[in-house]
């Protein structure tokens, strides 16, 4: 199949469908530097572009079985001021691109729609939004279909999202969800937690933490045992603060033979505990409400700045780089060197993969798409 992407940003779609068999006829994407990320890793030379959706008339589009877009989330994510994909202003774009479709005679108009969102989308307004773009896409012809995909089951990053899948009435288009792996679903967990077994390449970047803002740190404040009795060892008496991060548990603590340290989050335990190849999310580290800050084989959701650093095996805590954060949304290491060759900074290498859609889940949904 043909598609164009829009909302590009820095090619999620675009390599997930690539992948699956499917090739680009044009894409849309405002941000320069994701333009610029975007030209570097795939071959665009003479595809249809444009910059801002807003300026594009339906005429202009390339002929082209699907359209793919994840319309900007600020608007409707928890996160963001919730002012509702209607209100707001960067979310109600989705009404431009079904604005695209209106303008287009039936024949021209694509065979499915992909859509990509925060899961917030599905309860913001007491769920008025979500009817109010379902009612949207049925106005311009399109049955749909959607499901809620955590990319923890093909990445090592917890990270849930909507998918909509909207089929143009009068074509023969596939059924897409449930997206099933082996003999189970590929968006439902047999497990509670989202643990993984297996590591997502290998950790890259060395040495300790080093950020604007400093993660908790180990605050001693009292000693009440005689070192003396435990033949010098200092560790059994230590009283931390409990606003910090605890040293490593020794096996006289219980701790067990692995090194761990316990992190402070805000629930009625008061810590969790983050062992080697963890992540630890270090952006409130006094919040009084913010919990699961210990990704446990797992990162939490990747933002658009960088929060998250892990436990290494010297036990240090050290930030996530670049290049695992890219590796963490399924982009394979030539992608993010040719951004990175491209000039774009660390600090817009983090928004980037933080904004992105994940690769291998796009992949996923992909493989399923076809006209009958």
């Amino acid at each position: 199949m043909k598609f164009i992407d829009m909302f590009a940003g820095i090619g999620g779609f675009h390599l997930g469908m690539e992948q699956a068999g499917h090739t680009c006829v044009g894409w849309i994407e405002w941000d320069k530097f994701a333009r610029q990320s975007y030209q570097a890793i795939y071959d665009v030379e003479g595809i249809w572009n444009a910059s801002d959706i807003r300026t594009v008339r339906a005429s202009e589009l390339p002929r082209s079985d699907c359209w793919c877009f994840g319309f900007p989330c600020q608007d409707i994510s928890v996160a963001g001021k919730q002012k509702g994909f209607t209100a707001g202003k960067r979310s109600s774009l989705f009404f431009t691109v079904t604005g695209l479709i209106r303008d287009l005679k039936e024949g021209d108009r694509p065979s499915y729609l992909l859509i990509e969102n925060v899961k917030n989308l599905l309860s913001i307004n007491r769920g008025f939004d979500f009817l109010k773009l379902q009612i949207e896409l049925d106005e311009i012809g399109y049955d749909v279909e959607w499901d809620v995909i955590d990319s923890a089951e093909v990445v090592p990053q917890h990270r849930e999202r909507i998918f909509i899948v909207g089929h143009l009435r009068g074509r023969r288009t596939r059924k897409v969800f449930p997206i099933v792996q082996g003999d189970r679903e590929a968006n439902r967990r047999a497990d509670a937690t989202n643990t993984l077994t297996t590591r997502y390449g290998e950790a890259q970047g060395s040495g300790s933490y080093v950020a604007e803002s400093e993660p908790p740190k180990v605050k001693q404040v009292a000693n009440l045992m005689n070192t003396e009795c435990f033949g010098g060892n200092p560790q059994p008496g230590r009283v931390y603060d409990s606003s910090g991060i605890s040293p490593t548990l020794s096996t006289m603590q219980g701790g067990g033979q692995e090194p761990k340290i316990l992190v402070h989050e805000a629930t009625k335990k008061g810590y969790d505990v983050a062992k080697l190849g963890d992540s630890i999310n270090f952006s409130q580290p006094n919040s009084k409400t913010r919990r699961g800050r210990v990704g446990h084989g797992v990162a939490n959701t990747l933002t658009t700045s960088m929060e998250q650093a892990t436990l290494t095996d010297n036990l240090k805590i050290r930030k996530l780089t670049p290049l695992e954060c890219w590796r963490l949304q399924g982009f394979p290491d030539w992608a993010f060197e040719r951004a990175k060759q491209a000039g774009l900074s660390d600090s817009q290498l983090y928004k980037q993969a933080g904004n992105s859609v994940t690769v291998p889940v796009i992949k996923a949904i992909a493989d399923r798409m076809e006209i009958l």
